[in-house]
């Protein structure tokens, strides 16, 4: 990669889409050192025109030529555009940071929070990979939390329901919402049921073990992820009609006995963690609390009535940010050496 003197060359796959808009915004708050932005999108987009520091610029088509001289590219395109040019950008010296759940799950290519397994960025000679995955929005605001308890504490068991924001299926499902909103019923609804008014317990298609993939997305990363095969991961995915935020109820059993004041001093100085836990003041997590925001926040911590081991949270992050521009943009930080 080019000196930091200089900055560096990046390009964004899907950078007409919500995610890739987002993190083209996120580029710019933290003040990531880009030399030179490359905005890509499919064909249908091209000409498309992104801002960037007061700048102007239009999207091109992804290509073998355009990649070389690239840095650092960011995916953000779907897990197909991701399969299709994510070796490509690569091999013409790019590290890939990929939003998809095109490589989550294949052994070699880690998949990283950084306030979690940043390490896993590089190899023993401390090379980076070539292509880093980002989890999914929901297991990534989880883990963050869990994390710091996994480390004090170990963890036996987690249960977690969702309340997903309709952002989460990027442009599409939050234009279903406001028309569906407006009065419209469309020949296929984009979130399997009507979502106004609704709550919808699919999100992606049903497995042969009667989980969705989204909830075994949450199975499988939170595992590799924290490093551990033998971690018991109970999701329930739930689709919610809000714009942008995703919310957890979470139980985690942990391995070790706990006092629920040292577990809010621990999370309070974890990183990249809000504590809003004090229900006099009404003070908790909501969608509205993490709109726009990078941290992930936690409240309503509460022992289970009927395990002493065990600690209820409500945990809530932008997923659009956090949940996937804000991290892919920090995996790049610490490539650079900026986190």
């Amino acid at each position: 990669m080019s000196s930091a003197e200089s900055g560096y060359r990046v390009a964004v796959l899907g950078a007409t889409g919500l995610v890739g808009r987002t993190m083209i915004q996120v580029l710019e708050e933290r003040r990531f050192p880009v030399s030179e932005l490359v905005p890509l999108a499919s064909s249908r987009s091209k000409g498309q025109v992104v801002t960037f520091q007061g700048r102007e610029f239009s999207t091109e088509v992804p290509s073998a030529e355009i990649f070389k001289g690239v840095d650092i590219a960011l995916f953000s395109a779907g897990a197909t555009a991701s399969r299709e040019w994510a070796t490509v950008a690569a091999e013409a010296g790019a590290v890939v940071i990929d939003n998809s759940s095109a490589f989550r799950m294949d052994e070699g290519i880690p998949l990283v929070v950084p306030e979690v397994n940043p390490e896993a960025i590089f190899d023993i000679e401390g090379k980076p990979a070539k292509i880093i995955a980002n989890p999914n929005c929901s297991t990534i605001q989880m883990v963050v939390v869990l994390k710091p308890l996994f480390d004090r504490y170990g963890i036996r068991r987690i249960v977690v329901s969702t309340y997903q924001s309709v952002t989460g299926k990027g442009k599409a499902g939050r234009d279903a919402l406001e028309s569906e909103l407006a009065g419209n019923v469309p020949e296929q609804f984009t979130h399997f049921h009507q979502i106004a008014f609704n709550a919808v317990p699919q999100i992606d298609s049903f497995t042969d073990n009667g989980y969705t993939k989204e909830e075994m997305k949450m199975v499988n990363e939170t595992r590799k992820i924290m490093g551990d095969q033998t971690l018991s991961v109970s999701p329930t995915t739930v689709r919610i009609p809000v714009y942008g935020g995703h919310g957890e109820s979470v139980n985690v059993e942990l391995e070790s006995d706990f006092d629920i004041d040292d577990v809010r001093k621990l999370l309070a100085g974890s990183p990249g963690i809000v504590l809003q836990d004090d229900p006099s003041a009404r003070l908790y997590p909501m969608p509205l609390t993490s709109y726009e925001k990078d941290e992930v926040f936690v409240g309503r911590l509460r022992p289970d009535f009927w395990n002493p081991r065990t600690l209820n949270m409500w945990i809530v992050a932008d997923n659009l940010r956090k949940g996937a521009a804000t991290n892919a943009v920090q995996i790049a930080e610490v490539l650079v050496g900026k986190l």
